[in-house]
This record gives C-alpha cells, sequence and structure tokens, in this order.
C-alpha cells in the first residue's frame, strides 16, 4: 500500500507540474503506458499469492483509474489554457479601422470598348467577331486593295508567309459577313489588330471597332446621322461631326470624321491643338468592287462603312498622352479611371 500511495503522489506531482500535451502525455506513458509503472504492478501477480491475487488487481485497476482521472483532468486544464492563448494571441480590436480590400475593375480600353459596343447595339447592330490570322485575299484583294496596290504601303504588316498575316484591320469580318449573309446587314467587327508601327501614338497591336451597313439605298447622309448619334452617345450631347475629303480603297466616296473636342467643346486647346476638332475615325460609302467580289449586287444594295481605333477613343476621352501607357499594366494609372 506504501508503494500504491508513492505512485499516486509522484504521478498527480509530475502531471501538475506539466506544461504542455506533449510532456503529459509522456508522463501518461511512464505510469499507465504499456511499459508504465502501475501496469508493471499488474505482473507481479504470479508473485502473488492465489488468495491475495483478486484484492491486490483490484487496488492495482483502483489506483490505475485514480491515476488516469488526474491525467485527464490535467489534459483538460491544459487544452483550455491552449485555447485561451490562441484567443488572446488572434483575438482583434474590432474598434481598429479594418484592411481595406482593393476592388478590381474593367481596364480603360475595355471601358471604351463596351460603351462603343453598347451604343451601336442600341442602333440595331449585331456584333461579329473574324479570326486574327487571316488571308491575304480577305485582308487586302476582298477589300478592292490587290496586290503591289500602293494603298498597301498604309499599312506595314506582320507577313506569316506569301498569303497569311497578322490582320491590319478588322475589315476581314465584314467580308466574312456579307458572303455569308443576305442583306439587309448590320454589324460590328471589334478585335485586335497589328501592324509594324511604334511611338507615343501608334502600337504593334491595338484594337479597332469597324461598322458595316448594306441595304437599299443607303447614302453618305445615313452615315453622317448614324456618326452624329454615335459620338453624343460616347462624348457628350454638344459634340458635333465634321466630314473631310479621304481617301480608302473600300469605300468610295471615303471621309476622315473629326468631331468637336470634348475638353473645350470647339473653343480651341493643348488637347485639339487649338483647332476645336479632333479627328477620331474613317468612313465612307462602300466601294461597288467590295460589294461586287463579296456577292452583292451593287446596282442594287450600297453600303456604308466606318472604323476607328478604341485607344484613340479612349486617349481622346480621358486625356492620355502615350498610348503605350494603356499596355504597362500599371496599377497607379489605371486607378484613375472609372472602372465601374
Amino acid at each position: 500500500m506504501q508503494e500504491f500511495d508513492e505512485l499516486r503522489k509522484q504521478a498527480k506531482t509530475e502531471a501538475e507540474n506539466t506544461v504542455s500535451l506533449g510532456a503529459l502525455n509522456d508522463v501518461r506513458a511512464k505510469f499507465i503506458g504499456k511499459n508504465g509503472e502501475i501496469t508493471a504492478l499488474l505482473r507481479q501477480m504470479k508473485d502473488i499469492p492465489f488468495e491475495e491475487r483478486a484484492s491486490f488487481g483490484k487496488k492495482v485497476n483502483d489506483l490505475k483509474e485514480e491515476v488516469s482521472a488526474i491525467f485527464e483532468k490535467k489534459e483538460r486544464e491544459l487544452k483550455e489554457k491552449e485555447r485561451e492563448d490562441r484567443f488572446k494571441k488572434e483575438a482583434v480590436d474590432i474598434t481598429l479601422p479594418g484592411n481595406a480590400v482593393k476592388v478590381g475593375g474593367a481596364h480603360p480600353l475595355n471601358i471604351v470598348k463596351n460603351k462603343i459596343i453598347d451604343a451601336f447595339c442600341g442602333l440595331g447592330f449585331e456584333v461579329f467577331e473574324g479570326p486574327e490570322i487571316d488571308s491575304d485575299y480577305y485582308c487586302f484583294q476582298a477589300l478592292n486593295i490587290p496586290k503591289d496596290h500602293p494603298a498597301r504601303d498604309m499599312q506595314d504588316t506582320f507577313y506569316i508567309n506569301d498569303n497569311i498575316l497578322l490582320r491590319p484591320h478588322t475589315s476581314p469580318g465584314q467580308v466574312r459577313t456579307m458572303e455569308n449573309k443576305k442583306p439587309p446587314i448590320k454589324i460590328l467587327s471589334p478585335g485586335r489588330v497589328y501592324r509594324a508601327d511604334d511611338d507615343a501614338s501608334h502600337s504593334p497591336m491595338f484594337h479597332q471597332i469597324e461598322g458595316l451597313v448594306v441595304d437599299k439605298g443607303v447614302s453618305l447622309c445615313d452615315l453622317k446621322g448614324l456618326l452624329d448619334t454615335f459620338v453624343k452617345l460616347i462624348f457628350d450631347e454638344d459634340t458635333k461631326t465634321r466630314f473631310r475629303p479621304s481617301y480608302f480603297p473600300f469605300t468610295e466616296p471615303s471621309v476622315e470624321v473629326d468631331v468637336t473636342c470634348c475638353k473645350c467643346h470647339g473653343k480651341g486647346c493643348g488637347l485639339c491643338k487649338n483647332t476645336g476638332w479632333i479627328e477620331i475615325l474613317g468612313a465612307g460609302v462602300v466601294n461597288k468592287n467590295v460589294l461586287k467580289m463579296s456577292g452583292i449586287d451593287p446596282e442594287v444594295y450600297s453600303g456604308l462603312a466606318f472604323g476607328l481605333g478604341i485607344e484613340r477613343i479612349a486617349m481622346i476621352k480621358y486625356g492620355i498622352s502615350d498610348i503605350r501607357t494603356l499596355f504597362e499594366s500599371n496599377v497607379r494609372f489605371l486607378e484613375q479611371f472609372d472602372r465601374r
């Protein structure tokens, strides 16, 4: 019995002095583990007289239960302490200001592109996106620009081989539409285009949106009315348009389209170089040869076409002086825009 009391006191003392669950497990194994001191008492049963074995075994089991209860109590205390320590460590002062979460948004080019598409879709246009890698036929020949035509010099192009190239404009989408759809046609063709050009106002890769309308009796007056409505939707209600004669192989007559400066409203400022006007796009009546090559009778139908660079509209709208800043992924630059 004296040995039992010694083991009980020793187990209790060592359990109370442990400061971690790992240490407690070691102490538990020392006393009631497979090779523990209390477990070893049961091995002494063979040396106990037969008539005393039952009493001895009961006392050993009682001791084991008492010591187990001591360890269980200590384990609960240590777990509770660990939980309290963790709560203190992870505590958050709810009176402090929270960490602001930065919210992303659309890139300014996508903002402008979506506004342009919404404007024209509201006017009844459908969207068609053609391939970025196309044939010489669709990029030039079907647009009334045969091989060796000097107009090709206007668009220094990335050729993959003699016949395949990165499209220099989204006009091939218009040709593909005319080949596969009978008039009336009213489509918008947005997408990336590529030209061997790189400076503050040009990029080797940029974005265009081109529009095409083919129907009976379509004229330059319809183009003027359409673009007048468009610029008011993109800029403001006071914006006016101005046509200047120009030349494009795929339209005849062809025009360059100017709008009143969105900053000074025509009075003259640094943005418009004190002219009051800013060029935004090229347009015209679809050349009869283009209609004919696409399988549309030019004696029955006529069309109008226009094309604008999304980067140019964004630069005018937001007062951006260098096109390259639109492709630098500078977060401080992008955060300046209304990105909703």
